[in-house]
């Protein structure tokens, strides 16, 4: 019996997250503690990067102001337990998309707002070009994440031995292979890459060819909520629509005189699509003038425009090779 109420009475709580996040007038964002480029504090104290400015578009969307974000940072394993407690609204934590994540932990997966891969990075001086080439290597990695089992999966396939060396966080783990505990440091490509920027020499490291996984990162919601999986879901989706639209921060206003159907639909002069979510017919209008569009978030915090210079890749839009396609708004 009490079991029933608990699970009847967090369904009341799960389904009613848009009433919750108005009366706090915030979102609660779980992210990253130190993650460059996806989430890290900047020299202000305030948090930047990519999975940062997904919960910003969130915040646009419901309350019309981005900056109306509480980031709680979490580590790999108190990630889900504080999203299904009702700890944060929303995670956006550069967490792998899986099917047992997906259908045992009471939480579903709204978008993938970053292509990945795991990858390996080694010591430059170790003179190995290829992943075919670690036979018999300590490899770093850290625990609570799906690194483990792929790394597991990739040396049984080869019929290669190598040694794990588990860590808690990504700090610990990059510090160990700094300190020469290890000859090689496995995350996904992503991590690596901003683990690398953080060594004291960048150019001692270099991060092999390999992919070895399957790392589709994304925003994840508690489940039983279909309204607020809904409102996270196109908050992404307008951003990959906006940047399909040539829709950018700087032409947004302008835009609004578009004769574009789509365009119109989109920025809200054109019918109110937001009311199906519970949000103004402005919604996607304010994502775009207060946080850009994909393309401008993804260059700002990890392309073109970062020091990390990652090539969009499977990233792209759909129209230009890659894999983000949204669906229309109509």
């Amino acid at each position: 019996m009490s079991a029933t109420l608990l699970l009847g009475g967090a369904g009341l709580v799960q389904a009613a997250t848009l009433d919750n996040v108005r009366q706090q007038d915030q979102v609660r964002c779980g992210v990253n503690a130190a993650q460059p480029g996806f989430s890290a504090l900047d020299d202000q104290d305030s948090y930047r990067g990519l999975d940062t400015d997904v919960c910003r578009a969130i915040a646009a969307a419901v309350l019309g102001d981005a900056e109306k974000v509480r980031f709680v940072p979490l580590d790999s394993v108190e990630r889900f337990t504080a999203l299904q407690s009702g700890e944060v609204d929303v995670l956006s934590r550069t967490t792998t998309w899986t099917s047992a994540r997906d259908t045992t932990l009471g939480i579903n997966f709204t978008g993938v707002s970053y292509y990945d891969g795991q990858a390996f990075m080694v010591a430059s001086d170790l003179g190995v070009a290829s992943a075919t080439e670690l036979d018999g290597a300590a490899v770093c990695t850290q625990s609570g994440t799906t690194s483990e089992l792929n790394l597991s999966d990739y040396f049984r396939v080869n019929g290669i031995d190598y040694d794990p060396v588990v860590f808690d966080s990504p700090e610990q783990s990059i510090a160990g292979f700094e300190a020469g505990r290890c000859d090689v440091l496995s995350s996904d490509a992503s991590q690596l890459y901003a683990q690398r920027m953080q060594l004291a020499d960048p150019d001692s490291a270099l991060i092999l060819p390999e992919i070895i996984s399957k790392e589709p990162l994304g925003p994840a919601v508690r489940q039983g909520d279909d309204q607020w999986f809904n409102i996270v879901k196109w908050s992404l989706f307008a951003m990959l629509n906006a940047e399909e639209y040539g829709i950018t921060r700087e032409n947004v206003d302008e835009m609004l005189d578009s004769d574009d159907p789509d365009i119109a639909r989109l920025l809200g002069r054109d019918g109110n699509f937001g009311e199906g979510m519970g949000l103004t017919a402005d919604w996607a209008y304010q994502i775009v003038r207060q946080v850009g569009n994909y393309g401008e978030m993804f260059g700002r915090n990890v392309g073109a425009g970062s020091d990390f210079n990652i090539a969009r890749g499977l990233n792209a839009l759909w129209t230009e090779g890659g894999l983000q396609y949204a669906p229309p708004v109509r």
